[in-house]
């Protein structure tokens, strides 16, 4: 059979897909069916695995107990019968190309609706410490001629033939046709990826849009030298960083940055890499969802998300998921996140886009953001009139034959130098391999000692309990809810982690919770170690008061003393424990503040040690020095 006999003999369901740098079109075909959990894809047992394609879509999030309204989006499973590989321009011949007419387009929310959305979770949400970044969506909608399976059909393969012609850059681009749903898209980001035992991972943030008729070196070092924009992609930095941390072993080590350009837009990145072997699906689970599209801390965000959103999300958000069996009698993932993706359902096409919100997000900006997304997906269709002149040059800028190749601003040497300068402002610690193996279990400061970390629902606790056990300690991660007094008390040293959230909330069981474990412990005379929320718990049981920052400090770089020495530390708060300007001690704790402001980064004394900052993230270039000191001075009081 032909390869245009294949394309023009598609049915009800199948999947067809071009991955970034491939010159073929695979075609995925087979029994389609939803399941209700990530451990229920049907993967199969040793001598009889398969292969499955699915959908997952952002509802599952509840898997890992964080809030999603339910939509009844199904988890939809192709199980592969056959796979094939056919030539990327038979394929392109083979589809059809009439263009797709929309009526009646425009979003879900006026610009004035969702500028209104973005100040109040500026003032209302990062205001009120609840998180770092919070992504919250819009849709565009529009009517198209299709309202039978067969037409669907048709319009699905004729938006994949555009994207393929007119979207470079793409991670994957895919045409997802099956009963009910219908999805095409072309997703710059590969979310999770596990092969071979080893787990990559893809924060992409930051959204350049390329002017009339292409970018230039002047514009794109301006985008590059947006405080707002760097510190988005820190940030998620961090927060995928917790997800490697829960899933690997090794913790994940980080390279770039680097430029991810497609048709319309420019992105900045980063690759996370780490060992695991986990299944895939926990993989996957653990990895739900990705910060670029929901925020940070991720349970806060999708809490944050239920609150805003004035309708469930669907498959935004979610991922494509491909699990591959692999020669270790097991799966490989390949699961890039369904963003730049167009649905169509009963003649209605759908689509979502978000925006980044941070402590200075301009509404009308990110109003700006949401178009420009929107625009991106409906140029790359026909939907919309196409920048020629921009493809253009795009198309040119990654074809190294092209005559104005060198041209490409993102090859300036100027460019490259603005970009790889971020890296100065990072942490060693997680841009170098972090698997100490047996000689650091017993060669470390802390070797065969025990700790027990309280989650207080930032999972910024895996990433120090990894920090911890490099240092040499044997480490639990326990939940606020499910804490054990038991196994606390006989753990050499609790660390009582960060958490969203004000911390004079008297409603929370959360900050009530906490604020127990800190006072028995501190009572009990046992080491303690609080971090953020804990740290302001901590200076409120000394008496210390506690504000709201005049703007809050998420994703913040500072260097602060920190008991005789300075520190270039990481800052996700928005309030503070605060002294009189030149107290050193109050009570038995010694007190580590601004000169000026009275703000306290660090507390100390007889068993106990704490600190604001996030020693763990990778804007806490002094973390690990910081840390070593705070817990040694907790453990042993030196």
């Amino acid at each position: 059979m032909t390869t245009a006999d294949r394309i023009h003999a598609l049915d009800a369901s199948f999947v067809l897909l071009a991955r970034e740098g491939s010159d073929s079109v695979e075609l995925l075909t087979g029994e389609i069916v939803d399941v209700e959990s990530l451990a229920d894809i049907p993967l199969g047992a040793d001598g009889a695995r398969r292969e499955v394609f699915a959908l997952v879509p952002y509802r599952q999030v509840r898997e890992r107990g964080f809030e999603a309204q339910d939509d009844g989006a199904p988890l939809r499973c192709l199980l592969v019968d056959e796979h094939l590989h056919l030539p990327a321009d038979e394929v392109l011949a083979a589809l059809p190309a009439a263009p797709v007419p929309l009526h009646d387009g425009g979003f879900d929310l006026s610009d004035e609706e969702y500028a209104a959305i973005v100040e109040r979770v500026i003032a209302d949400e990062i205001g009120r410490g609840e998180g770092a970044n919070f992504v919250i969506r819009r849709d565009y909608t529009a009517r198209v001629d299709a309202v039978t399976p067969e037409a669907e059909r048709t319009v699905a393969l004729t938006w994949f033939r555009a994207l393929l012609e007119h979207e470079r850059g793409a991670y994957w681009t895919f045409a997802v046709v099956t009963p009910g749903v219908v999805a095409v898209g072309a997703s710059p980001e590969a979310h999770v990826v596990a092969q071979g035992g080893v787990v990559t991972m893809n924060p992409i943030s930051g959204t350049f849009r390329h002017p009339a008729g292409g970018s230039t070196t002047a514009a794109l070092g301006e985008f590059l030298s947006s405080t707002k924009e760097t510190e988005e992609l820190f940030m998620v930095v961090d927060e995928e960083l917790k997800m490697m941390s829960a899933v690997c072993s090794d913790g994940g080590r980080i390279t770039g940055p680097h430029l991810k350009q497609m048709s319309r837009l420019t992105h900045t990145e980063y690759m996370l890499r780490g060992s695991s072997r986990l299944d895939p699906r926990d993989i996957l689970r653990e990895t739900m969802f990705a910060p670029t599209v929901t925020g940070s801390p991720m349970q806060n965000a999708c809490t944050v998300i239920r609150r805003h959103e004035r309708k469930p999300r669907g498959y935004y958000s979610g991922v494509a998921a491909l699990f591959t069996p692999n020669d270790a009698d097991g799966h490989d993932l390949d699961a890039p996140i369904l963003i730049r993706t167009v649905y169509l359902k009963d003649g209605e096409l759908s689509v979502p886009v978000g925006a980044t919100l941070v402590r200075h997000s301009d509404p009308a900006g990110e109003v700006g953001e949401t178009h420009g997304k929107a625009a991106g997906v409906l140029g790359a269709i026909g939907a919309v009139a196409r920048d020629t002149a921009a493809e253009a040059r795009a198309s040119s800028s990654g074809d190294a034959d092209a005559p104005d190749a060198a041209a490409s601003p993102a090859d300036d040497p100027e460019i490259q130098a603005l970009l790889a300068s971020r890296n100065a402002r990072l942490a060693e610690f997680w841009m170098n391999p972090q698997d100490g193996g047996e000689q650091a279990a017993t060669t470390a400061p802390f070797a065969g000692r025990t700790a027990v970390v309280v989650d207080a629902e930032d999972r910024f606790t895996t990433m120090l309990a990894h920090q911890l056990r490099h240092l040499g300690l044997e480490v639990r991660i326990q939940p606020w809810a499910e804490a054990d007094d038991a196994q606390i008390d006989a753990a050499d040293l609790l660390v009582a982690g960060p958490g969203p959230g004000d911390p004079r909330d008297g409603s929370s069981a959360r900050i009530a919770r906490m604020r127990e474990l800190v006072t028995r412990r501190r009572a009990g005379g046992r080491p303690l170690l609080a971090v953020c929320l804990s740290h302001q718990i901590l200076a409120d049981s000394f008496g210390i008061d506690l504000a709201p920052l005049a703007s809050p400090h998420q994703g913040l770089q500072k260097a602060v003393p920190v008991f005789g020495e300075d520190a270039s530390i990481g800052f996700y708060n928005t309030f503070t424990a605060r002294v009189a300007p030149g107290t050193t001690r109050v009570g038995v704790a010694e007190v580590s503040a601004d000169p000026e402001s009275g703000d306290v980064y660090a507390l100390r004394g007889p068993g106990f040690a704490s600190v604001q900052g996030h020693l763990e993230s990778i804007l806490s270039r002094d973390g690990m020095t910081t840390l070593q000191r705070l817990v040694a001075h907790a453990l042993d009081g030196r």
